[in-house]
């Protein structure tokens, strides 16, 4: 369900036309007004437009600028564990809209997406000494999967509110595409329903989104607050040459009508994998994603104390996926990394837990520290997972949701939601092992992405789309009969003013932004 109908303009109109260019204009001229006039509560200086040289990314006076920040998920492209719902996108807005009405549903959606991010937002983010903010969104913002021809102002509307409050407060900004037509990864967030890539297998939909990133450059073209474009979120092409392919195909294209902008480029398989690399791209920074186990709650795994052993792991980690910029001399950026939190109400442990997952990431910002590694964490702002702000647990929308999102816990149904899966162990591991006898073993880790287990594979079929679809029909119903003012009391519940700060974390990533600042100062580079 695309989440704003009109205005709409066709592909075949806008483009090269005298309009199209005016349009642009005006819009990359009131943003670069804004973004000149007078901050104030932001230590950050104005930004400006960026470029690559050698191993840095650097201002147009040649000081290398590292960005730190984090991704504003669960915004422009939601996800089943940010906000409570489960399953995908697509069909929780269809949900929502079969039971309210689709100008409810859209109320709600719309009133959402302005309480999630506001200035409030980026006045915190700037005062931790943060400087950049990756804002992923979903392509149906922009294209309607029934009029593939049509490219929708609406989508302009949303990112550049986004960027014009991130400009006040000199806070870069990068656009991470993270949903696209037949989804560029096999999981939830690529928002296609399936289990399956199906962008690499239709060159339809791969120019569909090249187009869309044409039009989008051409809007942003000149703009400083920009910092870049990250053309795919975690592509996995099961290939992998089809996305070197189609990266040197969209970095023609995006180049053509604006040449300054950095492009920040995943590497595949969920930006793990460089190696069927060969080149780089010029302007260009390669970005992995570096979570570490060792933040998770994996079952019988050991606590992190800060062993050798166990920073020896975290660097090494790194290390592996960093290899190919290392050796071909080209700015690192670490698009996703980060611990999750324990919930005090269900813990008894909770500030152990969580006192070792921040000793998880402090280890990681010394590593990144050590080369000047750019980063963006994820996220910033959830129900309670892993967000550096979370909805009040007595907020009107959590009172709501809460008893779900434990049902949800127990079912597992969300992947990054849920890592302990012995409640339902009763019930799939007689499935499973059933079905396990029917495969020939050497068979059963066949099946791309690799990283994936047999287990991992039913999982994301069976549970993570089939019964959350299922389960996301009951979701949408915990809002039924809402009124307008119903609905607005809980889209208010994910204003900044009314969550609550996670104060290690954030405590974590100021000190880190601080130790930063001084290093730069102490070797002359402010």
């Amino acid at each position: 369900m695309a989440p704003h109908a009109e205005p709409q303009f066709r592909l075949n109109d806008v483009t090269g036309t005298d309009s199209s260019s005016t349009k642009t204009e005006a819009v990359t001229s009131i943003t670069a007004t804004e973004t000149s006039a007078p901050r104030l509560r932001t230590p950050n200086p104005p930004c400006t437009l960026l470029r690559v040289a050698g191993t840095s990314i650097v201002d147009p006076s040649g000081t290398p600028v590292i960005l730190k920040g984090a991704g504003l998920g669960g915004h422009l492209n939601m996800e089943n564990f940010i906000t409570g719902y489960p399953g995908h996108e697509h069909e929780h807005r269809a949900a929502m809209a079969s039971v309210l009405g689709p100008q409810k549903a859209q109320f709600f959606f719309d009133r959402f997406l302005h309480h999630f991010f506001t200035e409030s937002d980026a006045e915190f983010f700037a005062s931790l000494g943060l400087n950049c903010i990756r804002v992923p969104f979903n392509y149906r913002h922009f294209l309607d999967d029934q009029q593939p021809g049509v490219i929708k102002q609406s989508g302009f509307d949303l990112l550049d509110r986004i960027v014009s409050i991130c400009g006040k407060y000199n806070l870069y900004v990068i656009l991470d595409l993270h949903a696209v037509p037949g989804g560029q990864n096999q999981d939830w967030h690529s928002d296609s329903g399936l289990s399956r890539a199906l962008f690499w297998d239709f060159r339809v939909f791969q120019d569909q989104v090249i187009d869309l990133w044409v039009e989008i450059a051409k809007h942003y073209a000149g703009n400083p607050v920009i910092a870049g474009y990250n053309p795919l979120n975690e592509p996995a092409d099961p290939e992998h040459v089809r996305l070197i392919a189609w990266y040197e195909r969209a970095e023609k294209a995006i180049r053509a009508v604006d040449a300054d902008h950095i492009l920040f480029i995943d590497g595949n398989t969920y930006a793990m994998d460089f190696s069927h690399f060969d080149t780089v791209l010029p302007n260009t920074v390669y970005a992995c994603h570096d979570y570490a186990m060792l933040g998770f709650p994996i079952p019988g795994q050991a606590p992190y104390s800060g062993t050798e052993e166990q920073k020896a792991k975290l660097r090494r980690q790194f290390e592996r996926k960093v290899k190919f910029m290392r050796e071909k001399g080209v700015p690192i950026w670490n698009g996703e990394f980060g611990p999750v939190y324990a919930d005090p109400r269900a813990d008894k442990d909770a500030e152990a837990t969580d006192r070792s997952r921040l000793g998880v990431l402090e280890e990681q910002l010394k590593i990144y520290a050590d080369s000047d590694v750019s980063w963006s964490i994820w996220l910033y702002k959830d129900i309670g997972y892993q967000g550096m702000v979370y909805l009040d647990p007595e907020s009107p929308y959590m009172k709501l949701v809460a008893p779900f999102v434990a049902k949800k816990q127990k079912l597992g149904l969300d992947f990054w939601g849920c890592m302990d899966k012995e409640g339902v162990k009763d019930v799939y591991g007689p499935f499973i092992q059933g079905l396990k006898a029917m495969i020939p073993e050497h068979l059963q880790d066949k099946k791309y992405p690799k990283i994936w287990t047999f287990d991992r594979q039913v999982e994301r079929v069976v549970r993570e789309c089939l019964l959350s679809e299922y389960m996301g029909w009951e979701f949408a119903e915990l809002f039924e009969g809402k009124t307008e003012e119903e609905l607005e009391e809980l889209a208010r519940s994910f204003r900044f003013e009314a969550c609550v700060k996670r104060t290690g974390l954030n405590d974590v990533l100021r000190e880190d932004a601080k130790a930063s600042k001084e290093k730069a100062k102490n070797e002359g580079r402010v």
